[in-house]
């Protein structure tokens, strides 16, 4: 009878499902990087604990006993779930797994976004990735509230709790293809006379810069259709059915074509920030996505 009180350890356990596994104590030394006379060590101490025989000598190879193969049985899991643990403990290490958490604003994620995070998960297989695009006030609230630990989001900032990297960028102006207002490097708004724009809605800051640059340059500003993002402005550019301001983000990463781009002045920026919460430490994964994400966006900031 196992008497009471029997304090196996789990590196005893280790070492004969090891032995189990590999049918020798050599191989099993291997596997756990000791010595083969430690693992024969902790076998003994294994017997002595149990008090019944584990194993019989079989021409060299060790075969386990009847008693043996059922706590093998016994065992098979927590053993292989520590190992699985060890090896996950090893990989947050080496940074190739843990949690990526971000959240955008919409035109930045039909791009931008998707390739530097594949870029950032080509290394690390065992990562797993939670990316949402959202309007810059959802996105601000996403991490102020913890659903995500990275953000990037239009200003102004709604909130207090939020560490800000400001991003200032510059706007254009998309045409279609086989436009004549193509010929221009630059467009201003008197070039831009008459034509139909395509914008967001009133209150976004491109609507209100344009506005303001038009009413400054003595030009009437003729809208036609109001949508809430550049993406579908781009696709209604590429309709023909008029011109729109857009940010960098849409422009350099439509593969379709269709369209051209011109500079616009007076210049129009858009201010931006990568955002994330003052009062929660990012994880190491995120402090290493966020530094690839500021110098990935920096030649597309306006100083």
């Amino acid at each position: 009878m196992i008497y009471d009180g029997m304090n196996l350890r789990f590196r005893q356990l280790q070492a004969f499902h090891s032995v189990i596994e590999t049918g020798t104590v050599t191989g099993a030394a291997a596997i756990l990087g000791i010595s083969q006379p430690a693992v024969s060590n902790l076998l003994h101490q294994l017997e002595r604990q149990t008090r019944f025989k584990l194993f019989e000598r079989d021409r060299g190879r060790l075969r386990a006993t009847p008693e043996a193969n059922l706590l093998f049985r016994e065992i098979d899991t927590v053993v292989r779930g520590f190992d699985h643990v060890t090896q996950a403990v090893i990989d947050l290490q080496n940074k190739q797994a843990g949690q990526l958490q971000v959240a955008s604003q919409h035109s930045m994620s039909f791009g931008f976004m998707p390739k530097l995070i594949a870029e950032f998960a080509r290394d690390r297989p065992d990562m797993s990735i939670s990316f949402q695009s959202q309007y810059s006030s959802k996105v601000q609230e996403w991490v102020i509230s913890g659903l995500f630990e990275i953000g990037i989001c239009e200003t102004p900032l709604l909130h207090d709790g939020l560490v800000a990297h400001p991003i200032r960028v510059e706007t254009s102006v998309a045409l279609p293809a086989g436009s004549p207002l193509a010929q221009h490097e630059v467009l201003t708004p008197a070039l831009l006379e008459g034509a139909p724009f395509l914008v967001m809605g009133p209150d976004h800051i491109t609507h209100r810069r344009l506005r303001e640059a038009f009413v400054q340059a003595g030009v009437p500003l003729k809208t036609r259709v109001h949508a809430q993002l550049f993406k579908n402005l781009l696709s209604f550019v590429k309709e023909g059915m008029g011109v729109a301001l857009l940010d960098p983000f849409v422009l350099d990463f439509d593969r379709e074509g269709g369209f051209v781009s011109r500079r616009f002045r007076p210049q129009i920026l858009m201010e931006m920030a990568v955002i994330t919460s003052a009062t929660r430490p990012l994880s190491a994964i995120g402090q290493e996505f966020l530094a690839l994400l500021r110098s990935e966006l920096q030649p597309y900031c306006i100083d």
